[in-house]
């Protein structure tokens, strides 16, 4: 496992972040579509391995398979860019502007929607046989998860907002450490072992992902949970997003810019005082 140092890694997440902004409106949506889809099939696997288990560790430890896949496959979820195109627009890198920013986060947020929505649907079509016969076991999962993190957040107002606003942040500080630690790397291993620890603990503690949610709550809504369109949003996915932004670019993106690209002068060594 070859090992690049901090200041090497950190000017290819400029550069990565470079690249997206200025990516094409086509490839952007199409790659955003792509990770949501493959990490929604990641999620419904975790769910499928902690209903048949009994085990939620079990579908946590498997968790990260998906993500691994759509890393290494160059696809990009809003957890990532969230981190990485602000860097490139601090750094005033050539085209990356505010705009350009915007545009990125919004083009890989509707792409993000669409993939993991496509297999919310295949996936309520295969849990009730094409909605012939009510929910399976994991069906039935996936409505509960659905409505105990939207209603169950907001039966305690203020103060279960600002749980769920802290979990989205935790959230993207260990995805985006993810997402870094990739960069780590220059083999195929390193970079899945790097990606796997800091993605399978966000999963297993209950952090909320903003992607994952895409995919959990239309599924929920679909397959009968006791929560609607509003709660999903204004209880859940809004939250959320905000969450993610902040964990992803002050505790992962900002931190390392701050610390190894625009490090602070060196203190002067001071001559010894003759006594």
């Amino acid at each position: 496992m070859s090992y690049l140092k901090p200041a090497e890694f950190v000017t290819k997440m400029v550069d990565a972040g470079q690249d997206k902004a200025l990516m094409s409106t086509r490839d952007t949506v199409i790659r955003a579509y792509m990770a949501g889809a493959i990490l929604a099939l990641a999620a419904a696997f975790a769910v499928t391995i902690t209903v048949q288990t009994g085990n939620p560790l079990l579908g946590a430890v498997l968790f990260p398979v998906g993500f691994c896949m759509l890393y290494l496959l160059g696809f990009d979820l809003l957890t990532g860019v969230f981190t990485l195109v602000p860097l490139a627009w601090l750094d005033r890198r050539p085209g990356v502007n505010l705009r350009a920013m915007l545009r990125n986060w919004g083009l890989v947020f509707v792409g993000n929607f669409a993939g993991a929505f496509t297999v919310a649907v295949m996936m309520a079509i295969i849990v009730t046989m094409g909605f012939a016969v009510d929910p399976n076991e994991v069906g039935q999962k996936l409505g509960d998860i659905g409505e105990s993190r939207t209603v169950g957040y907001a039966e305690y107002g203020a103060s279960g907002m600002l749980t769920l606003f802290i979990r989205g942040v935790l959230c993207n500080w260990m995805v985006s450490t993810g997402v870094v630690a990739a960069m780590m790397s220059t083999s195929v291993s390193g970079k899945v072992i790097a990606m796997w620890m800091p993605i399978m603990l966000f999963f297993y503690m209950g952090f909320e992902h903003s992607i994952v949610n895409m995919f959990l709550f239309p599924s929920g809504l679909l397959l009968g949970g006791d929560f609607s369109i509003g709660d999903y949003l204004l209880w859940n996915e809004i939250p959320t997003v905000v969450g993610n932004l902040v964990g992803g670019l002050t505790f992962v993106g900002l931190t390392l810019y701050a610390t190894h690209r625009r490090t602070a002068a060196s203190k002067p060594v001071e001559e010894p005082v003759a006594v």
